[in-house]
């Protein structure tokens, strides 16, 4: 399966724009894309809408 970085940034309660890079194993950069998506939201607890996607890359396994 192949493995994936998904790179952007989220609103972070203080009022700015946090970096962040999540890696991944997922089918596609669709599943992966939403993979990063969830783990943003549930863990910092933003909507979606306050996340921004600028990279998805294909990357070997860690």
């Amino acid at each position: 399966m192949p493995h994936w970085t998904v790179e952007g940034s989220f609103y972070a309660r203080r009022g700015y724009w946090q970096r962040f890079s999540k890696h991944c194993e997922a089918d596609s950069a669709e599943i992966a894309r939403e993979w990063a998506l969830s783990e943003i939201g549930g863990c910092h607890g933003v909507k979606r809408h306050q996340i921004r996607i600028s990279q998805i890359a294909e990357s070997s396994p860690k």
